[in-house]
């Protein structure tokens, strides 16, 4: 980052500035999208002396300075100057503080309490439990513009979407020295990993700064730096351009409805409820013992949205899933009678974080269009990932939580109480197509005593791997995108702890490398297969062919692509009996063949397939005037390809 020559204002004395007085409007109105280039530590020259500039908004206090080792953190001798235009930002300029310096502000309130606070808009911060910003310029030299281009190419085209979640400082630990991948290790390890492995995209669980490990990331101090438990800045950057080069897109979590109380951080910045609401009924979150933002307020909205764009703009990352929709969406939410404020209509909608979220949207998408946003939120509200202009909120995709708790619930059961709940495994394709849904297999449901997903699968050892294998066989068919969390993919048997290794040595053993071999078979099959794909959000690529065999636990559906060439036959049978001479109804006479069962020999399965091609009779069924007579697998998926046509009908005859 270059840096900043400072203009000059004169107002009753010369006073030193980066902000205009458009940028000035712009804080006030809740429009400047930008804050990152204004607000913060910024390197600068003014008057043949380099040094840097400080802009901090603290509307309420009586004074501010910045403290740290350059002073001793004592306040006072390099103090910061309120402007005289009623913004409430203090600024100055210090050319005894350069690059690498720790930091805070100290404020004084109106009340006269001595508070140091650490940089909302800090670029790096001392590594945790040290809490100070740090002045840091970036000078990083990115390569990735064949990914960007590409990115920009295919936007809003129909494409493989499938997501690997990680916890990165538990995804693989050097044992010997007990820490954590670094982000430049990280670039070589987890890359060459989830390369391997064929996913399209990699989600980290937050990784700005955060005082509490234990919060997984979700309680942030610094919004505008990734942590430095791995590295600095660059490093970080560095590791998102190697993912950019192995053609695989970076998703970071986001979290813009709470923070914590940290003494260092956003609560009671100047003394006063600044960022979040002064009444606890709308300004403490009871879940998580943290504070809500003042969405109302236009400076805040500006913070937020000026978060959101710094990551896509100055780390080039693909895309925000922003965490705990739900929770800002709802005023009631996990409050009891009497712990809540209406509003103005004497309901229970927050109008003010709905604007937010919907302004957020449209800002993204009208800077960067090609990258996406993607809302976990849990309840039925309407339109989450529909346009703002048809009265959505925006996100590009949606979290399909129905679809997650009832498919757990479902593979939980024993296969011979299945046939009473076919209902769990076929309702989620009534609602499918109402969202741009994502199915997550997240790390949510492999903590807090849930156990492992392999821990959750019903008999023996071979009954719980073949449920596995058939658990992620069916989400890689079922329209949406798709994300699993990390451990997933070979059969984590212990329940994630942040604080330890993934249990990698469990590949040493078949059924595990059996389920990694899986995954990498079925995404390289998502890539393959369009019509797996091309439809992920349209009824038109989904058909069922049966949902209504519960006597036997077999569902059966078409993945309907383009042309016949791509239509694809999958067939799920969630009982451990083999079926022989099972018979589907089919589009189109002629010869089908198996190009996938779940129960394959390599992936440890009992190895009972469909060898050869079905030619089809003309024995109606299921609708149609041809159909096939096949064996299904015990536990297993398998898929079906017509691969010679003879003169047949097409869907729907």
């Amino acid at each position: 980052m270059a840096k900043k020559t400072l203009s000059t204002n004169l107002g009753t004395a010369a006073f030193f500035t980066l902000l205009t007085d458009f940028d000035i409007h712009l804080f006030r109105s809740g429009k400047h999208f930008k804050l990152y280039e204004k607000l913060g530590a910024h390197a600068a020259t003014f008057n043949d002396q380099e040094g840097t500039y400080f802009a901090v908004w603290a509307p309420n206090a009586r004074e501010v300075s910045v403290i740290g080792n350059f002073n001793h953190w004592k306040g006072n001798s390099h103090p910061l100057t309120p402007r005289w235009d009623g913004s409430g930002i203090w600024e100055g300029f210090h050319a005894d503080i350069q690059h690498g310096e720790a930091y805070k502000y100290a404020i004084k309130s109106v009340t006269g309490e001595s508070l140091e606070k650490a940089d909302p808009f800090g670029r790096f911060f001392e590594t945790p439990p040290r809490t100070a910003s740090i002045v840091w310029e970036d000078l990083y030299q990115w390569k990735d513009e064949a990914w960007l281009k590409a990115r920009k190419k295919l936007a809003g085209k129909p494409q493989p979407y499938s997501v690997y979640e990680v916890h990165l400082g538990s995804w693989r630990r050097k044992i010997e020295e007990n820490r954590s991948l670094s982000y430049v290790e990280a670039a070589d390890e987890l890359v060459a990993y989830v390369t391997d492995m064929g996913f399209t995209h990699v989600e980290f669980l937050p990784l700005m700064e955060h005082p509490f490990y234990g919060s997984w990331g979700y309680q942030l101090t610094g919004y505008f730096a990734p942590t430095s438990r791995y590295g600095t800045p660059g490093d970080f950057k560095y590791m998102v351009d190697r993912f950019h080069q192995a053609g695989i897109g970076v998703i970071l979590d986001w979290v813009p409805s709470h923070f914590p109380g940290d003494a260092h951080g956003l609560y009671e910045f100047d003394g006063t409820h600044l960022y979040e609401h002064a009444d606890p009924r709308k300004g403490f979150h009871p879940d998580w013992q943290s504070y809500i933002y003042n969405y109302g307020r236009n400076e805040v909205r500006s913070f937020l949205i000026s978060n959101a764009l710094f990551w896509l703009d100055q780390y080039h990352i693909d895309g925000l899933r922003v965490d705990a929709v739900a929770s800002m969406l709802y005023l009631d939410y996990s409050r009891k009678a009497g712990e809540w404020i209406p509003n103005q209509y004497g309901s229970n909608e927050n109008l003010e974080a709905i604007a937010f979220l919907k302004e957020m949207n449209e800002v993204v998408y009208e800077n960067f269009p090609d990258a996406v946003t993607i809302a976990e939120e849990s309840t039925s509200w309407t339109g989450v990932s529909r346009p703002t202009f048809i009265g959505g909120l925006g996100f590009g995709q949606k979290w399909m939580m129905g679809w997650m708790h009832d498919t757990l619930h479902y593979f939980k059961l024993d296969p011979v109480h299945r046939k009473h709940h076919q209902n769990e495994i076929t309702f989620s394709i009534m609602y499918a197509f109402t969202e741009n849904f994502m199915l997550p297999l997240s790390h949510d449901e492999v903590v807090h005593g849930k156990g492992s997903l392999l821990g959750r699968m019903p008999g023996d050892e071979w009954k719980k791997f073949a449920n596995l294998r058939l658990l992620f066989s069916y989400m890689f068919t079922h329209p949406g995108t798709k994300l699993l969390f990390m451990g997933g993919e070979f059969g984590q048997s212990a329940e994630w702890n942040h604080e330890r290794s993934l249990d990698w040595h469990l590949l040493q053993y078949p059924v595990h490398a059996g389920i990694q071999q899986l995954l990498r078979d079925l995404n390289k099959l998502y890539k393959a297969e369009p019509a797996l794909y091309r439809y992920a959000f349209d009824a038109k690529g989904f058909h069922w062919l049966d949902y209504g065999d519960r006597d036997n636990s077999v569902v059966a559906y078409l993945r309907v692509g383009d042309t016949k060439e791509e239509l694809l036959l999958v067939a799920c049978n969630f009982t451990p009996e083999v079926r022989y001479q099972y018979r589907f109804g089919v589009p189109y006479r002629g010869q089908w063949k198996e190009i996938f069962t779940s129960d394959a020999t390599e992936y440890a399965g009992s190895g009972v397939r469909n060898e050869g091609i079905a030619s089809t009779s003309p024995v109606k069924y299921h609708g149609y005037d041809n159909s096939i007579s096949v064996t299904l697998p015990p536990l297993a998926m398998t898929i079906w390809k017509l691969v010679k046509q003879e003169q047949g009908f097409g869907l729907g005859s």
